[in-house]
């Protein structure tokens, strides 16, 4: 698979927000929706607040692909899921780690939401295309 630049990297993960568009089964994209977007290392990571049952996340599972838009990038890319434990167990607390950092400025009810149990479980890792 291919990689972010790090050009790519830096626009995306000090952007505020990422328009997310999955790919439908007939490869047209979905409506775009926005979303918060937390970078750790060299990797770019989304959550959906309402876990596995959100309507994006699960428009993500029809192809596994689909186009994002953040800080001047427009990018193809693949949606990988991430299973907790498969990185040795630590990715979990990372990337809550880089959500606090980025967005931990915002009231607990709205940071929070990025940070539940059901939104860690429904993690997916952007990779470009």
């Amino acid at each position: 698979m291919a990689a972010w630049t790090a050009e790519e990297l830096e626009r995306i993960g000090t952007a505020e927000e990422l328009n997310l568009q999955s790919l439908r089964g007939d490869g047209s994209l979905r409506d775009p929706v926005t979303m918060w977007v937390v970078r750790d290392g060299d990797d770019v990571y989304v959550r959906s607040v309402k876990g596995s049952q959100g309507p994006w996340f699960r428009g993500t599972r029809a192809q596994l692909a689909g186009h994002v838009r953040a800080g001047g990038v427009d990018k193809d890319v693949a949606f990988v899921d991430v299973a907790d434990g498969a990185d040795g167990g630590d990715l979990t607390p990372r990337v809550d780690a880089a959500y606090r950092a980025k967005y931990g400025r915002y009231p607990d009810d709205i940071f929070g939401s990025v940070v539940t149990p059901q939104a860690q479980a429904a993690t997916i890792r952007l990779v470009p295309r």
